[in-house]
């Protein structure tokens, strides 16, 4: 199901969401309903606060698959990435300058609870600091060096 993406303004984006603590269909209903809205919207990341929904999840798709993360966390990070534009399907209408690590090495769980580590590199790094922030209520604006107005 394709959901409302909560556009700037809202002040529900800048509320930090809570752990994910239980993991049933609703999780479940709720990651796949991400990963459609975010196709549908051509974006690269949604946050489960984008759609309202105050939980530490997101889902991202660099290229490489959907990936989905419940309860994600930054472990270490390294480097700075090379790509420095950045957007968001809640700010439609923006880019801007955004300084991000080049690699992270993240823990966060699966949507049946399982834990997981990885390390992500590059668009992925990007993306997913991207989205963590969201689940802290912070855009990527508060972050950025240069916005650019399209529209």
């Amino acid at each position: 199901m394709i959901r409302k993406i909560i556009l700037e303004g809202d002040p529900v984006l800048r509320k930090v969401s809570k752990e994910v603590t239980v993991f049933d269909e609703r999780l479940a209903m709720l990651l796949d309903d991400m990963a459609d809205t975010m196709y549908k919207a051509d974006g690269a990341g949604l946050s489960a606060v984008q759609v309202g929904v105050l939980k530490r999840a997101f889902v991202i798709d660099t290229g490489d698959g959907l990936r989905e993360f419940v309860n994600p966390k930054i472990t270490k990070s390294s480097g700075t990435n090379k790509i420095k534009e950045e957007g968001c399907l809640s700010i439609p209408d923006r880019f801007g300058y955004v300084e991000r690590p080049e690699h992270v090495w993240i823990t966060y769980q699966d949507r049946n609870g399982e834990s997981h580590q990885d390390k992500l590199s590059g668009y992925a790094a990007k993306a997913f600091c991207h989205e963590s922030d969201h689940l802290d209520g912070i855009l990527f604006i508060d972050r950025a060096t240069k916005i650019k107005k399209y529209n």
